[in-house]
């Protein structure tokens, strides 16, 4: 198993059967220029142990979280936080934490709770291609 602590990168945890989800992760690989961000999803081994060493909820995966620096990022924080390291114009994207939290994180929840509605969901989690593998952690 993966010691996150020795990993050097942020790692962001997603849901892997939410097609939002999965098309975030894609969008963030595309926009990495860097390649800094690595990625696990919420149910595989590394995503639940995660959870659980963090005492998160291990049945519901409605948020995004990113794992920065040993500091945990939820919700549209998160998003934000990760936004922040992608190459411009998506970086400016950072400029919208100074909405209030409350504020952001209602229209986070309203979109992660109907995203599966929307978007749709897949039976099992996405796969990276070859190429990109070395990106994600505990083998998806």
């Amino acid at each position: 198993m993966t010691d996150i602590n020795q990993i050097k990168h942020p790692i962001i945890f997603f849901d892997g059967v939410c097609n939002l989800c999965n098309a975030s992760v894609q969008f963030v690989i595309r926009h990495d220029k860097r390649r800094q961000f690595r990625f696990a999803s919420l149910q595989s081994k590394l995503g639940m142990q995660f959870l659980q060493d963090h005492h998160l909820p291990r049945e519901d995966f409605d948020t995004f979280i990113l794992y920065k620096n040993s500091k945990i990022y939820t919700k549209s924080s998160g998003a934000l936080q990760c936004a922040k390291h992608l190459a411009a114009p998506w970086s400016w994207l950072y400029i919208f934490i100074i909405i209030p939290k409350f504020i952001r994180d209602f229209i986070y929840t309203l979109i992660a709770k109907n995203r599966y509605r929307w978007f749709g969901k897949k039976d099992s989690c996405w796969l990276p291609t070859l190429e990109l593998r070395n990106l994600f952690l505990d083998g998806m």
